[in-house]
């Protein structure tokens, strides 16, 4: 095992999971450098600042810039570096002299090692103030762009247990932490249930408690994962492509609707109604049990059947009266609370008065176009995935809303001048693009269209600032409000009103 790995590992293998401050000199033994390996130590950095993807910002003594992924802006510590580039480091913290006061104490038994919530030592209140200081220095470092007063970042009521839908993985050879291979203790039972270790798609870390959904989303998991073990079901192997158990997705609802599908890699039918038989019985609050059969090389489903076992072969989620009928392979908001939160500061940025033709861009399943809809005269959405528009088209029916239509293609495409011709010149555009943004035909078309008012709800505010830059000529931007959907890490949402000079 080389330095970095054996001094990562022992730094976030600790107890308690919170720094110690170390003598930099402990670390010597494992980092005493060859003159093969180029890698450097700095000592008693500051981190100064956090960055994009999560990382946190120091200067090294050259004055290149550092990105550390296990530091709180505010500590002081000994880095070794593991990649280098002409003006930036890439490194980890190895040794702690000062603790930042932006600190908290993770919850999660599993921080340091799983990855999925990065930002869980530092205290809430900084997070938000670095996920809007980033959102801001997007839109004006990278676009170039003159922005108001931006409306404080509306943080998420709830820091943990949040998510609707979580997604676990089962491996045959569970990670194993640095403790356990040095330990000559008998290491037990090898399989996990949870998530991928960050970067490789191969290693499973087996999870005991996640603090992103709520129960009971644990219990199911680790009952799926005992009765297994207990009834020898095997577990997958990814780089051997064998076994039984692939997957496990579990989605809950607003409305108390629990959602359980299990993805086998090889038809057992006796097995597979053992494992399903159990999980009724055991949680009968489960309105919706299902399973895929995949033996095709990924675990995407989307290409599959999904099976109904028992229950119904759908959950729904409610939001201001308006019921959204999700499938298993429905996307719908992650954070339910915070979406509806989001979709209102879209409606209030759009003004609607009644009287406007609305158009929903990148509209998915319809949900932003059916929330707004009450306030306006039409609203046409857009979206280039087939399932999604036909689950729109069912959901507006569910709701009984008429004043909504919508339409599939790629978005370059369909949205042309036949397609304004045809459905005629909107007033209003909403635009909600994946994380690449908008295509730059798209944002044309919409200069070319030139409607009264654009609101722009990016998850990528990067992206975001580059389109936005495109039209900074022909529209002001007049309201900017960040929103944190996804607490415990670095992604955040932001809404922008922009307004015909």
């Amino acid at each position: 095992m080389n330095c970095f790995w054996m001094v990562f590992l022992i730094v976030s293998q600790e107890k308690n999971h919170k720094p110690e401050v170390a003598n930099r000199k402990s670390f010597h033994y494992f980092c005493s450098m060859s003159r093969r390996n180029k890698k450097q130590v700095f000592t008693n950095v500051e981190v100064i600042d956090a960055g994009a993807k999560g990382k946190t910002i120091a200067k090294a003594a050259d004055g290149k810039v550092i990105f550390l992924s296990n530091a709180v802006p505010g500590d002081v510590v000994d880095v070794q570096t593991f990649k280098k580039r002409k003006s930036y480091y890439e490194g980890k913290a190895i040794a702690f002299h000062k603790l930042s006061d932006k600190r908290t104490t993770p919850v999660c038994e599993h921080f340091g090692t799983c990855g999925g919530c990065k930002w869980q030592d530092m205290d809430y209140q900084h997070q938000l103030f670095y996920k809007q200081k980033e959102v801001v220095n997007n839109l004006t470092r990278l676009g170039h762009l003159e922005l108001p007063e931006v409306t404080p970042i509306l943080g998420s009521e709830n820091e943990y247990f949040y998510r609707n839908k979580m997604e676990f993985s089962f491996s045959d050879s569970r990670w194993l932490t640095l403790e356990e291979i040095q330990s000559d203790k008998d290491l037990g039972d090898k399989n996990a249930l949870g998530f991928h270790i960050p970067g490789m798609w191969d290693k499973i870390l087996d999870i005991k408690k996640c603090h992103l959904q709520a129960d009971p989303s644990n219990a199911i998991r680790n009952a799926v994962k005992d009765f297994a073990v207990k009834h020898n079901l095997e577990f997958f192997n990814t780089r051997n492509q064998t076994g039984f158990l692939r997957t496990l997705m579990i989605r809950t609802s607003s409305t108390g609707d629990i959602m359980v599908m299990i993805q086998f890699f090889k038809e057992d039918k006796a097995n597979r109604e053992l494992l399903l038989d159990f999980l009724a019985e055991t949680f009968p609050e489960i309105t919706s049990l299902q399973y895929v059969i995949n033996e095709k090389a990924n675990d995407t489903i989307y290409d599959q059947e999904v099976i109904c076992y028992k229950g119904q072969d759908h959950i729904f989620e409610d939001m201001e009266g308006l019921k959204f009928k999700i499938n298993a392979k429905s996307f719908y908001q992650t954070n339910s609370d915070q979406a509806y939160q989001l979709y209102k500061i879209t409606r209030d940025y759009a003004g609607l008065t009644g009287d406007e033709l609305v158009y929903d861009l990148y509209t998915g399943t319809g949900t932003i176009a059916q929330f707004v809809a009450k306030q306006a005269k039409k609203v046409i959405g857009v979206e280039a995935v087939p399932d999604a528009i036909l689950a729109a088209k069912e959901n507006a029916q569910l709701n009984g809303i008429e004043n909504v239509a919508f339409y599939v293609g790629d978005m370059k495409n369909v949205f042309n001048n036949t397609f304004i011709k045809t459905h005629g010149q909107p007033d209003v555009i909403i635009t909600d693009p994946p994380r690449d943004g908008m295509h730059k035909d798209v944002v044309a078309q919409i200069l070319n269209i030139a409607p009264k008012k654009i609101v722009y709800v990016s998850c990528n505010s990067a992206t975001q600032a580059r389109d936005l830059a495109l039209m900074k000529d022909s529209y002001k931007i007049t309201k900017v409000r960040p929103v944190d959907m996804f607490p415990q890490t670095h992604h955040v949402e932001n809404v922008v009103l922009l307004e015909r000079i």
